[in-house]
């Protein structure tokens, strides 16, 4: 049997056993924020060594985890050497955005329905990445079926598990990389099954403080009014806004960078003067920009707009730089790779393109690794219901990509 055939095959009879593994991960809140992901980390593990994997469990330190804004975290690392030859690595993260309003269904209750193009399951990070821990974990199971068959590989495959991505990435991945647990020649990282993504943007989140005085609402002169200075700053941002489409990006995929004030919280009581406001910005830098000149160029902005009073108290700080995620060498193999077996399996092109998101998929491009995002999904975000109410995740998707991806990573550590 045809190598490729074995895999198939075992997908197909494994099915049901693979979805019950990612139903089981769904019903384990893992909410980031506030960040606590270490009861799904260990059950995570109980039901990967059921599948007689050895299991690395490695935990941040609390200072180091709290200085990223999270409670707990525990990376999972599975290593399995077929051989001498090249490491690839696949990596999905398990913490998830809270799941917000506007359920139909149990958040945690991986509910299963009929769907149009066949089952699908429902549930907070059903396709945000919970999905790639299933995926992944059948690729590397199929190939180690595959072998007992007679396939032959070389190197060696691992399982990144982590979870911090809606956090940055930096106790996740880059923790790892930086604390030298792994070093991979090449990694696929959670996506979506229809594209093959390379590229994707930055992230530059910063918060402004603004501070005056309070005073009594009947005496507004003898406050300086918070609120009144943040104004004059939103307003500087918005009208900024509006001149970033003009700026284009040449990366497929990616249309122009973006600007959105998403939190804002000050004053004390309706008939006092505010005496202090803050609010956040996420500014999305396309591949094409500097990050340093975009974060520059933001703080001139808010300072020139706050002059008018120079009574105000202004501190802004940076809480994310993201770098955006540009095709190493050796990206266009791994792409390459994943494109020939998804035609075959599901029958269409999958074009290689850009994302508007930031993933931790930057921290391995950022030590020289080629890197490509590619797993279960659909065609796009929004049809998933990602990081909005209703996340979905369509079953046959689950079973295509987890049988490109094991194709794939058998294609890259294929004997020569």
């Amino acid at each position: 049997m045809m190598l490729a055939d074995a895999i198939a095959a075992f997908v197909d009879r494994d099915f049901a056993r693979e979805t019950e593994f990612l139903a089981e991960l769904v019903k384990v809140p893992s909410d980031n924020p506030p960040g606590d992901c270490a009861a799904h980390a260990k059950r995570a593990r109980q039901l990967l060594e059921r599948l007689d994997l050895a299991v690395e469990t490695h935990d941040v330190s609390r200072s180091t985890v709290e200085a990223a804004g999270m409670k707990r975290v525990t990376n999972l690392i599975v290593r399995h050497r077929f051989g001498d030859g090249p490491v690839v690595a696949l990596n999905a993260h398990g913490d998830v955005v809270p799941p917000g309003l506007g359920w139909r269904l149990d958040p945690y209750g991986a509910v299963v329905e009929d769907g149009a193009g066949g089952p699908v399951m429902y549930g907070r990070g059903v396709a945000v990445s919970k999905s790639d821990f299933a995926s992944y974990t059948w690729a590397l199971l199929a190939l180690k079926a595959a072998v007992t068959q007679g396939g032959k590989l070389a190197g060696t495959l691992e399982l990144h598990f982590t979870y911090d991505e809606e956090a940055g990435g930096n106790v996740g991945p880059k923790w790892l990389l930086d604390q030298g647990l792994v070093k991979p020649d090449a990694v696929i990282a959670a996506g979506f099954s229809y594209s093959v993504v390379t590229a994707h943007n930055g992230c530059l989140h910063l918060e402004v403080t603004v501070t005056g005085k309070q005073a009594h609402a009947a005496m507004p002169e003898a406050g300086v009014d918070a609120l009144e200075a943040s104004n004059a700053i939103l307003a500087a941002l918005y009208a900024h806004r509006a001149t970033l489409a003009r700026i284009r990006s040449g990366t497929a995929g990616i249309v122009s960078p973006t600007l959105n004030v998403g939190l804002i919280k000050g004053g004390i009581n309706t008939n006092v003067v505010p005496d202090q406001v803050v609010f956040r910005i996420d500014r999305r830098v396309i591949p094409e920009e500097d990050p340093a000149e975009v974060e520059a160029d933001l703080r001139e902005l808010i300072a020139v707009s706050a002059r008018h009073n120079p009574q105000i108290k202004l501190e802004v700080r940076q809480l994310l730089l993201a770098e955006p995620l540009t095709p190493q060498p050796g990206a266009d193999r791994i792409a390459a790779a994943i494109q020939r077996h998804a035609k075959q399996i599901l029958g269409v092109e999958v074009p290689v393109t850009g994302v508007p998101l930031y993933t931790d998929a930057r921290h391995y491009a950022a030590a020289g690794i080629p890197i490509v995002l590619y797993g279960a999904g659909p065609r796009s975000i929004r049809e998933a219901n990602a990081h909005n109410a209703n996340e979905n995740l369509r079953l046959e998707d689950l079973r295509a990509a987890t049988k490109i991806v094991a194709m794939a990573a058998a294609d890259l550590l294929a004997t020569r």
